[in-house]
């Protein structure tokens, strides 16, 4: 370091000199792939996409940053869906368990049933970021403690009902762009109601913003919606 220059080792192994105005401070080795960004000394872009990118290459996708879930696309299944994952999850304080949906789920669910308030899940982010694949494994976590007959739920139907009512909406709302296989090209509202015992009592989806003009025309290297080509394959 030289008066406000500094000499920075860059990973492809170049030495460069820069401003000591573009540099942000590093955090200390033992806040290393930390599960809540919250507890970084420095909590400055470099270091969250530091954190996230350690904790990505350690196959752990989900970080907490304060009340929120960071979750990055694997693009591969990593087998932590299982209902093993799912009992693992129930009943238990987010501190006893690694970053996961399904703690966001349980979250939920227990104060709901706790407060006797509505509860809101928000799942937002860019193309191919995984908003899809995290919304199901909310409805998952959720139709699985909801009709779990080990607690005295008795399953109405209504749980499956829930799951199978996603495949018919991604036919009809779902396409394949440059950037991911089953991209989501509308946005969805899910209201799933429970009785006082936690059981579901029904469902609503509200579906908005539907991308209408792809279904006359699609960028190169992209498709219509999958219900156009599921059709012939039934040969319909």
């Amino acid at each position: 370091m030289a008066g406000d220059k500094v000499h920075v080792h860059l990973m492809t192994g170049q030495d460069v000199v820069v401003s000591i105005n573009v540099t942000e401070k590093v955090n200390p080795p033992k806040f290393e792939k930390v599960e809540d960004m919250a507890d970084l000394g420095y909590l400055n872009e470099a270091s969250v996409v530091h954190n996230l990118k350690q904790r990505y290459a350690a196959q752990a996708i989900y970080t907490y940053s304060g009340l929120f879930l960071v979750a990055v696309n694997p693009y591969y299944d990593l087998q932590i869906y299982g209902h093993e994952f799912v009992m693992a999850y129930r009943n238990k304080k987010r501190t006893e368990m690694m970053p996961h949906i399904f703690a966001i789920a349980d979250a939920a669910f227990h104060d709901m049933l706790h407060t006797k308030e509505n509860q809101s899940i928000l799942i937002t982010g860019e193309s191919g970021a995984g908003k899809t694949e995290n919304t199901k494994k909310v409805i998952q976590y959720l139709t699985a403690i909801a009709g779990d007959k080990s607690t005295g739920n008795v399953s109405s139907g209504l749980e499956q009902q829930v799951l199978s009512a996603n495949p018919i909406l991604e036919s009809f709302g779902n396409a394949q762009t440059i950037r991911n296989n089953n991209s989501s090209r509308f946005g969805k509202f899910i209201r799933i109601e429970f009785n006082a015992a936690g059981q579901i009592a029904g469902a609503n989806i509200e579906w908005y913003l539907l991308e209408k003009p792809r279904v006359t025309h699609q960028s190169r290297l992209e498709r219509n919606y999958h219900i156009f080509y599921q059709l012939p394959r039934t040969g319909c």
